[in-house]
């Protein structure tokens, strides 16, 4: 167990002004989730938005308004990708097909996705892991050829771009997470953001009908934020991540997801929402950069991009686990990544991942540092040390995020 100084994974910024907005939106609720609401809107340039309990909720009731519109019930997804994706896809009583992804760029194999997308598939979900931007823009021309809806996941990738629009708009819908890990957050809530109207009926009167938290759920779920505020910093995060009953860092197939409207207490918090992501992700930007550059990555061409988490690929799983060994013990924050193909859950059971080899291997081989703002120059050269002797994935590599 570490005692001492330890990098969570992934954070954002969360300050204690933050939970006086939060008073005030438990105050007013209403107009609390309706001024955030509008400003999403507004800042996206889309049609509507709407709030809910996290991103998978916001998964889970996108993918139930598109069943409701369709008689078809297939969903492809990316063989890696998070698992709470395939959760959503059977909480929404649809069925997940995997396709296998393109190892430099986390997006579909479009070669395999050509052959999985058929006259029974609902939707595509295309999503941009860690931040990295996927081309919604050719699984979109695809699906409108076969009839099919593009569902955006933009869960770790809000305030993000990608071909000159934010990621997670140019889809028929689009979802951002607002959980703990990612680019800003109120501890858990999800946005479902869309701009065609028979989508967002869909959405709609399925919003409507959800359970809003009370007053007294609010105060707890206030409480909680206060306590993440205090323990996600480094002085004491190696506390709660040296406890095992709470499983931080771990990735699990989530049971059951719950489904609710966004608070007025959160709503309330996220009141500085828009500066708290441009610069977050700002700071994400300089950072992934410099990470690059002391590590001998070869970064895409373009303006430096806002990666949530910054992924590596190591040569071999012997290699990940070497380097991530390191890291553990210095308490950088460095993260396997989810430690299987979608195809080898057995929730799933859609059969065998030699379909899916990309997959398994990233699944094996990844490992994922840290961007967010508490990391310091000694972080970054000890990051740096961590991988100074390890085989990265060779021609992989170069090509990450391209």
């Amino acid at each position: 167990m570490r005692i001492g100084r330890t990098l969570p994974p992934a954070a954002a910024p969360l300050h204690w002004s933050d939970l006086g907005h939060a008073l005030a939106g438990l105050a007013c609720p209403a107009r609390a989730l309706e001024g955030l609401e509008e400003q999403v809107t507004r800042h996206f340039g889309v049609a509507h938005a709407f709030l809910v309990s996290s991103g998978t909720a916001a998964l889970t009731l996108s993918l139930a308004a598109l069943r409701a519109l369709s008689p078809r019930r297939d969903v492809v997804i990316p063989a890696y990708t998070c698992y709470s994706v395939p959760a959503a896809v059977l909480a929404a009583g649809l069925r997940p097909v995997p396709c296998d992804i393109d190892p430099w760029t986390f997006d579909f194999d479009h070669r395999q996705l050509e052959q999985a997308v058929g006259a029974e598939t609902l939707c595509v979900v295309a999503h941009h892991l860690f931040g990295v931007p996927s081309d919604v823009e050719r699984t979109r021309a695809l699906c409108q050829r076969r009839g099919a809806f593009v569902l955006e996941d933009a869960a770790q990738a809000m305030g993000a771009e990608g071909g000159g629009r934010a990621l997670g708009t140019t889809g028929d819908a689009g979802i951002f997470s607002l959980g703990r890990g990612k680019n800003i957050t109120c501890g858990s809530g999800g946005v479902i953001v869309t701009s065609r109207a028979d989508v967002a009926e869909a959405i709609a009167g399925r919003h409507a009908a959800l359970p809003a938290t009370g007053a007294a759920g609010s105060v707890r779920e206030l409480a909680l934020l206060a306590v993440m505020a205090l323990f996600i910093r480094p002085v004491f995060y190696w506390l709660p991540a040296a406890l095992p009953f709470l499983r931080l860092g771990e990735t699990v197939f989530p049971p059951h997801i719950a489904l609710h409207r966004l608070s007025g207490m959160k709503a309330g918090l996220l009141r500085d929402w828009r500066r708290r992501l441009v610069h977050g992700n700002r700071l994400r930007r300089r950072t992934a950069a410099e990470l690059s550059r002391r590590l001998g990555l070869t970064p895409p061409a373009g303006p430096a991009h806002p990666y949530l988490r910054l992924p590596v690929l190591l040569a071999s799983p012997a290699e990940r686990e070497r380097v991530f060994a390191r890291g553990k013990r210095r308490g950088l924050g460095l993260a396997r990544g989810y430690p299987a193909a979608v195809a080898d859950l057995p929730e799933l059971g859609t059969g065998s991942a030699d379909r899916f080899p990309v997959a398994r291997r990233v699944a094996r081989t990844l490992v994922t540092i840290p961007t967010h703002h508490w990391l310091s120059e000694r972080d970054k050269q000890a990051i740096a040390d961590c991988f100074a002797s390890a085989a990265l994935a060779g021609p992989l590599q170069a090509r990450l995020a391209s």
